[in-house]
């Protein structure tokens, strides 16, 4: 599964804010007070649309070439990227509990030394997983 996502959006002047909209997915719109505000909401939103698409099997519009948007009166046209494994950690960090199994021996010995199980599940999976 690719974890990285690049649209571009148009970043519109609107009263005291930026109205930021993406092409390409017409119900993703957010807004900032400024531009750095205005980028930071455009990752959010542009990485919670994403999570829901993909939780959903729904199927992602190809990106349009930033030099095919015209640029909003006033405003101007970025590309937008988002890592959605940073996004997760991010902002999807939703604790889930799981059972497992494991040989007596080997939770009475971790027990004995204080370990913590969730902690070093989540360290092996990420390990596991490739991610840092």
């Amino acid at each position: 599964m690719n974890n990285m996502f690049l649209y571009p959006a148009a970043f519109t002047p609107d009263e005291n804010a930026l109205m930021v909209t993406f092409p390409d997915l017409p119900m993703v719109i957010t807004y900032g007070e400024d531009v750095a505000h205005a980028y930071e909401m455009a990752k959010e939103a542009l990485g919670a649309y994403i999570e829901m698409a993909i939780d959903g099997n729904d199927p992602l519009p190809k990106p349009t070439s930033p030099n095919k948007i015209k640029a909003p009166k006033g405003g101007f046209v970025s590309l937008i990227d988002v890592d959605m494994i940073q996004f997760k950690t991010q902002y999807a960090n939703k604790a889930v509990k799981k059972t497992l199994t494991i040989p007596e021996w080997l939770s009475n010995m971790a027990e004995s030394r204080h370990i913590n199980f969730s902690a070093t599940l989540q360290k092996a999976l990420r390990e596991e997983l490739g991610i840092k």
